[in-house]
């Protein structure tokens, strides 16, 4: 009877979401100069919901020119001070009242959040917002708590050391936390004095307009922080072009970084900043705590928004002598794993982004099976009756570490099970992929916790957990995973330049 009860009140709760949702009144337009205008030449695209299939907005579709209007005003909105001049405690009341319209706002940007490209609304709500708000109060209080140098030179000279802000700064997002990701680099920028050209992925538009009619509202004056609404290609590539952006900060794939280095060189050497993609390992020693709080690590580590997280735990390197009894503990956990509507407060695994996504990862699977792993569980599109775009959760055993699911970056919930022998071969084998963003180890030594984080290279590593953070902590990583770190104060760095002042007394 109880189930029969949670599942009608899961039901109603799905349908009070999706009566919430009909009635919103979508920001669709680009916003430039604190206002919603058409893109100049009329042009949009039409946002199809991965929930069901459903068109759910026609939204502007920028161009180069709607970038250049867009860094105009921004690059208006910075010289004229009206931003970068004010006390440092004015630009932390600015952020901390946005802080609390986001927070306010929250369950309405979680539903745009959910339906707009997938993911379960339970946890946009838990994580996404609340991670969202955090930044923004984090850099908020920076604000003013920031020293500039003196430098130790002679005593017939004062040299100073200040830092100021770079200008004009486009940020270029992913679909996978669209608002989150937007904000660890909007927030930052704005706290040392920036204006922001925000282009949001296309398969992900909704928040990102919202959220800057919520920064207008906060007090963020006009032109400070503007939204392109567009496709790579032309909104994507004329913001990374554009002579009068002095830096380009990007999170996505490795493609596409690359594509942006090009751009600053070909026009004006802007900074460049990249969070790319990742393979990350979570290495299981003999000697691991209890198997079933790392079993329950591990699937949610690969299976946690579907698998769309840049730093997934996608590959489980695991000692043989436990890795049988930890693959069936991954398995059970996977198969209690609900696959379903983003608004069903049951559902763990909501829908991929888009029909060509989910095609790319079901490519992978086929992949992984031609090269002779071992197909464990799923590995199917399921739901196919709700027009949505779902697959189940998915786990390869005995995959070789040359594989192409050991190497390649799958971006959905598939992970690969790779057995070693000792922890040297462990670390060549967590080392052996292009990526170093993330990794995990698993242990009761301290001894071997401290060597083996130290020999693995990924700019995060967790000992006897995974994907635990704060916003105090960098986020970033080695190799073809990028440079430049999100997150903490070290972000700051980011989006200012240093000066020197040489005095001579």
């Amino acid at each position: 009877m109880s189930a029969t009860l949670d599942t009608a009140a899961a039901l109603a709760r799905r349908d009070e979401l999706e009566k919430r949702f009909a009635g919103l009144s979508l920001a669709t337009r680009l916003y430039i100069g604190g206002q919603q205008v058409d893109a100049l030449d009329g042009a949009t695209f039409e946002r199809i919901s991965p929930r069901d299939g459903q068109a759910i907005a026609q939204v502007a579709a920028g161009g180069a020119e709607d970038v250049d209007r867009a860094v105009t005003d921004a690059r208006r909105a910075f010289e004229s001070g009206v931003w970068s001049d004010l006390h440092p405690r004015q630009r932390r009341a600015v952020l901390q009242r946005l802080a609390r319209l986001v927070e306010e706002h929250a369950e309405e940007l979680a539903l745009l959040e959910s339906v707009d490209m997938g993911k379960p609304f339970t946890d946009a709500l838990a994580v996404d917002l609340r991670v969202t708000v955090q930044a923004l109060d984090f850099y908020a209080e920076a604000v003013d708590k920031q020293y500039d140098e003196v430098a130790p030179a002679g005593r017939d000279v004062l040299a100073t050391i200040t830092r100021e802000p770079l200008g004009v700064v486009g940020a270029v997002v992913p679909w996978n936390f669209p608002l989150m990701m937007a904000v660890w680099k909007i927030a930052p920028a704005l706290a040392v004095g920036n204006a922001v050209v925000l282009k949001p992925a296309e398969q992900s538009p909704l928040t990102a307009l919202r959220f800057a009619e919520l920064a207008t509202e906060a007090g963020v004056p006009d032109g400070i922080l503007n939204v392109v609404t567009g496709f790579g290609p032309t909104a994507g590539a004329a913001l990374g072009l554009h002579p009068g952006v002095d830096a380009i900060t990007f999170t996505g794939s490795g493609e596409v970084g690359r594509l942006f280095m090009q751009y600053a060189a070909k026009s004006n050497l802007k900074q460049v900043s990249l969070e790319l993609g990742g393979k990350s390992p979570q290495i299981v020693l003999p000697d691991a705590p209890d198997l079933a709080v790392v079993a329950k690590a591990v699937a949610g580590g690969i299976f946690f928004n579907q698998g769309e997280v840049c730093s997934a735990g996608s590959r489980l390197l695991v000692h043989r002598s436990v890795k049988d009894e930890l693959l069936d503990l991954v398995v059970a956990e996977a198969s209690r794993t609900v696959v379903g509507d983003p608004l069903d407060p049951r559902t763990g695994i909501g829908a991929l982004v888009e029909e060509k996504h989910l095609e790319r990862v079901l490519g992978h699977v086929q992949g992984a099976v031609e090269d002779g792993a071992q197909a464990v569980l799923g590995g199917n599109r399921v739901l196919t009756e709700t027009g949505g775009c779902y697959v189940e959760p998915t786990v390869f055993d005995r995959v070789d570490p040359g594989m192409r699911l050991a190497q390649q970056e799958v971006f959905g919930p598939v992970l690969a099970v790779v057995e070693f022998e000792d922890p040297e071969e462990a670390v060549r084998i967590a080392n052996g992929t292009d990526y170093g963003l993330a990794a995990a180890v698993w242990t009761r030594d301290l001894s071997t916790a401290h060597r083996m984080s130290r020999a693995v290279r990924a700019g995060t590593v967790w000992v006897n957990c995974f994907d635990d953070s704060d916003i105090t902590v960098p986020f970033g990583g080695y190799a073809q995973s990028g440079f430049g770190r999100d997150k903490s104060l070290h972000a700051l760095e980011k989006y200012t330049q240093l000066k020197t002042t040489w005095i001579k007394l």
